[in-house]
Parts: C-alpha cells; structure tokens; sequence
C-alpha cells in the first residue's frame, strides 16, 4: 500500500459493455444506502497511518511541549502581577517600593517560556504537514494501483466521476482534516489537563465551580454532533455523484446538445446540486454551532470565577496575581473545550473521506493469479470451446460458442448488433474470463497465463480511438515506448496517417487536447492504426478500426492493414462487410454463438445468414 504507481496514461478510454454504470450525458450514480461506520472508517485510518508511527510520536512529543509551556506561563506572569501589586501597595503606605528588577526576571521567564512554546508548535505543525502530505500521496498511490488490480465489472457498476472524487476531494479531505484534526486534538487534551491541574493548584474550590460548566458544555456538543454526523458523509457521497455528472456531461456535450438536451442535464445537475447544498449548509451550520454553544457556557464560567475570586481575595486566600492567573486559565479552559467540540466535527469529515477511500480499497479485487505456463515462442492458434460468459450470470451475452483459428489466419466475426463480437475479444485478451468453456491460445487455457501476458501478445484497434492529451509522437510511440522517431514516422506511413500529420502545425510534436477534439474522427483512427503498426505484436485485434475512416481512406489503408495481418493471427471485428471478404475464415456469430463460419465466398454459397447481411448491405448501397 505504500508503494506509488503512476497512472499510465493522462485520459481515460470511454467505457463499454453491458451493465456500464457511465449513464451518459448527464447521467447520476444513486449514492450509497448503507450507514455510516465512525469506527470502522477510523480503525481503517489508524491501520494506514501506522507507517508514521515515529513522525506521529515527534508530533505528540512537540505537541505536549508547546502546551506546557504555555500553560505554565499564565502561573509565572501571575508573580509578576502580585510584585507589581505588592509594590504599589507597599508606596502607597511608604514602606517600600517596586522591585522592577524582580519582575524583570519574571517577564524574562515568561519570554523564554513562550518562545519555546512557539518553537515546539513551529515543529510539530512542520512534522504534521509532511505526515498528511505524504498520507495524500501514499493513499493517491495505492488507489492508482488497486485500479490496476480491480476486475473490469467494478468499473461497469461506478461512475468514473465517483472514483476520480474518491483520488481528489475524499484525498484532500482525508489530508487537510487529518492535518488540523490530530494537532488540534492532542494540544486541546493537553491544554485541559494541563489547565485543570494549575486550576487546582491555586485555588480548588474555584476550579470545581469552573468545571461545573463542563457537562453541560459536552451535553449540547454530543447533541450537535450526533446531528450533524450524516450530513458530513452525505456531503462527501454527494461530491462524487456530482463530478460523476460533470464528468460525463462534458465528455459527452456534443451529444447532449445535438439531442437538445440542455435543459434536462441542467435540471438533473440542479437535482443534485441542491442535494449537496443541502447537506453542506446544514453540516457547516451545525459545525457552526459549537463555537457560540461553548462561547456562552464558558462566560457563564467567567463571571462565576470572577465572582468567587473577588470573594477569596477578600479574605486573603489567594493573591491579586493568582486571580489573574486563575481567569487567564478559565479562559484557556473554555478554549480547548470549544477546539475539542470543532475537532469532532473535522473528524466526522475525516471518517466520511475515509470510509469512501477504505471503501474503495477494500473492494474485492479480481483472483490472485497462479500462472502455470508462459507465453514465450507459443503457437498463436485459438480455440474457443463451448465458451459460456455474461456480464450478469443470469444473462448470458456468449451462450455456446465453439471455434477453431489456425495460427497466421485473419479471422474475421461478423453479426448483429449485441451478438457478442466484441465481448468475444474482451473474452480473449482476459478483460473477463468465461463461466463456462475454455479459451485456448496455442493448446493452454488463457487461464494458465498471466493477463499480462496474454495481453502482450495483441495489439489493438477499437471503435473508440482513444489518445491523450500529448503530441502525436508521443501517442503513436504508446505502442512501443522504446521506438526509434524514424520508427514512429514509418509507422504512421504505413498507417497512411503521415500525410495529415505534416499538414498539422507542428507536425508529429502537434499537441492532441485532452479529448482529441482538434483532431477528427477518421485522423484519430489512423492514429492508433499507426500505434498498433508500431507495436508490432504476434496477434491483432481490430474492432471496427475502418469504423471512422472514409471509403479512398479506407481503400488507401486496406494495403497496409493487410500487410500488417500477413503472418499473424488476427482478429477483424467489422459491420462494413464488404472489408473483410478477403479474411481467411469469417464466424457469423448471433445470439452469442456461431452459426456459421467459413470463406466469404463459401458462406454467399450457403445462401444463409452471412447472405442476409451481405446482400442488406449491397442493397442499402444501390438505394
């Protein structure tokens, strides 16, 4: 957990797949039911910060310091007073005089006593800062890494926008509460058991009436806390269904305003927004509350010490120099008092950013991987046998499907919409694995190797291009990060994608915004061709990857993908027959089976589905 990994890429491909929790433009996730475990999400926390133990310690050590020390300056500054007192009264009955060399000293004393105090509090606020900073930056790593580790159905079943708020607001919040909370905690309980026992060691009837106000102090706090508890955490579920909103209605504008749907994504996002607002005001309202709650119990306490210590210096109890102390420590009694009733309330936030990130980090991760064979020098045959697979088990998408690929074949998988083309492939590269059947490459079952592996042997073109926010070198040399430029630029030539390069400003260093928008749908295509040229991988999958590109690109670039398919088992995932007639073996797939393979030309002969499609797609081009 305390490892850090960066995130690979700087965007995020789109999500696909039945059950996608992605509700497109202006979509909401429900925020989560359950209640919320003060405990759990704090011993989640402590378990996590028990890597800081020695830094905590220096903190506690530097904490305690700085109290002490001003606490006990109050009781030395109070001789000051009673010389100073002392002295006047002795001028005025003329016999004697102030000792300014006495209170000198004391004031002295008093000054080193607050310097140490300010230093020790410089230290452990400087200790505490890296300690949170580094708890953000250890939490951002191992959540970077458990997105490595989840299976692709959790990512089917959360919005984007929720798991970025968990790696932005509940990190940030988890850090700043953690910063204030803790110090404020330790000096707080300090200075109340300091304060109380130089109370006692004045006057200890004027302490019992002082802390007569404490019950009632804790009493209204306990009240605002326990009513203020749920709005932290819904304050915090609510900001990420918020970012997931925002999130997904700016990547999909362009839809949003071509369906006319502005006004529905606004009264969606003001759904929300006033769901959040609501549970904000009323946390930071009753958060509120504590500081004017204590303020009014702790005066009730000055006036009742005040009182009774004009009383006892009447009758010569105590000095003029001690009531000035005692008041000094009432009003430092109260203080800690209303900084503990605050602190509960940062906790609260604390825990509420907790339990989302320990939520998060919890969450069951796919099965731990016991390889019993290596890609290395393998055959690329495949073999599909009675593969059986569902994103939901009780609804299955690939019921029965049986297959046999010849290694160096082009294989092309044909159907309708929601045949289960795609979830083939995902099937094969170990994005999910079958619940029934097996997938073989090269006689093993995909399950005897590392995904890792599996997947180093494809590259891949999908329908959805996906580049991020960099020049297009940098997005071509993605498949292959130790390529040469000469490299990348033949790549890209082979891809047909050099030409429209040249012509941008820039050329290969032109920089790809952060959603592609500055180049177009056909030149994004080409684009990730030209990286999975690069990668030069032993197997490809191409799913729809002409999708985009018009008809002279496509019959440009055709060359090139099939200079790029000689020799390799290969993939082709296409609506667009009339691009893979050529394919060494084409599988008709329908209903998650296959219900007919064979050559183009033997599949026409039969007369059968594959004719079906073909000829509706001939005849839509003549109309």
């Amino acid at each position: 957990m305390s490892g850090v990994a960066p995130i690979a890429a700087k965007a995020k491909a789109p999500r696909r797949g039945p059950g996608s929790a992605h509700h497109g433009p202006g979509g909401a996730m429900m925020p989560g039911e359950k209640p919320r475990d003060f405990r759990g999400a704090m011993r989640n926390m402590l378990a996590f910060m028990g890597q800081f133990k020695a830094h905590l310690v220096v903190v506690f050590l530097f904490a305690i310091g700085a109290t002490v020390f001003n606490i006990v300056g109050p009781k030395v500054l109070s001789e000051a007073t009673t010389v100073l007192f002392d002295g006047l009264v002795a001028r005025v009955g003329g016999t004697g005089g102030i000792d300014f060399d006495a209170i000198a000293r004391i004031l002295l004393a008093t000054l080193v006593l607050y310097l140490l105090s300010s230093a020790c509090f410089w230290a452990q606020s400087w200790v505490m800062s890296y300690v949170s900073q580094e708890t953000c930056y250890r939490l951002r790593g191992a959540i970077s890494e458990k997105v490595d580790r989840l299976p692709f159905g959790y990512f089917d079943k959360v919005s984007t926008g929720d798991v970025l708020s968990r790696i932005t607001n509940d990190v940030d919040t988890l850090g700043q509460s953690f910063n204030q909370g803790v110090t404020q905690l330790v000096m707080s309980l300090t200075t109340v058991v300091g304060v109380v026992a130089m109370m006692f060691s004045i006057n200890w009837a004027m302490t019992l009436i002082a802390l007569v106000m404490v019950p009632a102090s804790l009493a209204l706090a306990s009240v605002v806390v326990k009513r203020s508890q749920k709005y932290f955490f819904a304050q915090q579920t609510l900001l990420g269904e918020i970012n997931g909103q925002v999130e997904e209605t700016f990547s999909g504008h362009a839809v949003v305003k071509a369906f006319g749907r502005e006004d529905e994504t606004v009264r969606e996002f003001e759904a929300t927004n006033d769901r959040l607002f609501e549970s904000a005001w009323k946390s930071q309202f009753l958060s509120g509350l504590m500081s004017p709650i204590m303020g009014f119990v702790g005066n009730l306490g000055y006036v009742a010490v005040a009182v009774a210590g004009s009383f006892f210096a009447v009758m010569g109890v105590i000095t003029v120099g001690d009531i000035q102390a005692f008041v000094q420590y009432v009003k430092n009694f109260t203080q800690p008092l209303t900084q503990l009733a605050q602190v509960s309330n940062v906790l609260q936030q604390l825990a509420a950013a907790a339990e989302r990130i320990f939520e998060f980090l919890d969450a069951d991760e796919r099965p731990p991987e016991h390889p019993s064979a290596t890609t290395d020098g393998i055959r690329t045959d495949v073999a599909f046998d009675h593969v059986r697979f569902g994103y939901d088990v009780e609804a299955p998408v690939v019921r029965d499907l049986t297959a046999r690929i010849e290694e160096g074949q082009s294989v092309a998988i044909v159907g309708p919409t929601g045949a289960g083309k795609t979830t083939c492939v995902k099937l094969l590269m170990r994005f999910y694995d079958v619940d029934a059947g097996e997938i073989r490459i090269g006689g093993h079952d995909v399950r005897d190797y590392a995904r890792d592996d599996v997947r180093s042997l494809f590259a891949m073109v999908l329908q959805d291009t996906w580049l991020f926010s960099g020049t297009i070198r940098e997005n071509i040399r993605y498949g292959d990060l130790e390529a040469t430029d000469d490299e990348v630029v033949e790549a890209a030539k082979e891809a047909c994608a050099h030409h429209f390069i040249t012509t941008l400003p820039g050329g290969y260093d032109f920089v790809i915004d952060e959603d592609a928008s500055n180049v177009s749908a056909g030149q994004r295509q080409l684009l990730t061709i030209a990286r999975a040229i690069l990668a030069d991988r032993r197997m490809l999958i191409l799913d729809e990857a002409t999708s985009s590109v018009d008809t002279m690109t496509e019959a440009r670039i055709q060359t090139a993908m099939d200079n790029l398919m000689r020799g390799r088992t290969s993939f082709v995932i296409a609506h667009r027959l009339s691009t893979i007639r050529d394919a060494d073996l084409i599988l008709v797939v329908d209903g998650g089976d296959v219900v007919e393979q064979g050559t183009h030309d033997q599949l026409l002969g039969l007369g059968g589905f594959y004719a079906e499609l073909y000829n509706a797609q001939f005849e839509e081009r003549l109309t």
